[in-house]
């Protein structure tokens, strides 16, 4: 995961636009907050990058906090949020120190397919612990071994075109197909799941899962999984 988070604490081009940077994390947000079941509830965004939208998020509960790998990344939330008194910023290594049965919903959206299956078995350790009993984890945007990169360009598109920004979206897949995103993919890979795969990964972990209806954002050929405690 330490290319990966290297990568995204650089300057890159994962945005073709910042238009399309803006209403990712805006229906992000919108798709976590249909999770929060209570205003007073304690959520967590694991390896929640940049977060524009966690404002929103912040609005519909208690308390958010944004745990982040990247330190650079962490650096710009503690300045973006900090008026925020909802929103608290933390290194990955920190949720480790939290208090236990202390997290009403955790959110890990976007970040297995950048984690060896080993890393992910030790995320899920971690939000298992910080879970309260009655908690669930929403692990989203899951990559299916099945689909490859054309349905992630076509979902691109397709986003593009309803929210403005096809000519820039165009334009931007031209730059990734020579960025070192793309080399990045290429010599690393990315981890995929299937359904029955990521279901039974979960239930080693102490967790029963089924698949949401929808995924968390744009792309309908990934997978969102609900997961809570076994017992």
């Amino acid at each position: 995961m330490d290319d990966w988070i290297d990568y995204y604490d650089s300057t890159h081009t994962i945005y073709v636009s910042k238009l399309h940077r803006d209403v990712h994390f805006e229906e992000i947000a919108r798709d976590i907050v249909g999770y929060i079941s209570s205003p007073d509830a304690t959520v967590l965004d694991y390896a929640c990058g940049e977060a524009l939208s966690a404002a929103q998020v912040a609005d519909a509960c208690g308390k958010l906090i944004l745990a982040e790998p990247a330190p650079g990344v962490r650096g710009r939330l503690i300045a973006r949020f900090a008026p925020n008194t909802k929103i608290r910023v933390r290194s990955l290594d920190d949720l480790r120190k939290m208090e236990e049965n202390s997290v009403d919903l955790a959110v890990m959206n976007s970040v297995a397919q950048y984690m060896t299956p080993a890393e992910l078995d030790t995320a899920f350790a971690v939000i298992g612990k910080l879970l309260k009993p009655s908690g669930k984890l929403v692990l989203g945007d899951i990559l299916q071994p099945d689909v490859g990169m054309a349905k992630d360009v076509a979902a691109l598109l397709r986003f593009a075109a309803s929210h403005g920004f096809i000519k820039d979206a165009l334009w931007g897949l031209a730059r990734t197909a020579m960025s070192d995103y793309r080399q990045l993919r290429a010599k690393i890979g990315l981890q995929r799941y299937s359904e029955a795969e990521m279901i039974a990964k979960l239930k080693a972990a102490g967790l029963t899962a089924t698949r949401a209806p929808r995924n968390i954002g744009h792309n309908p050929w990934r997978m969102t999984f609900v997961a809570r405690h076994a017992f």
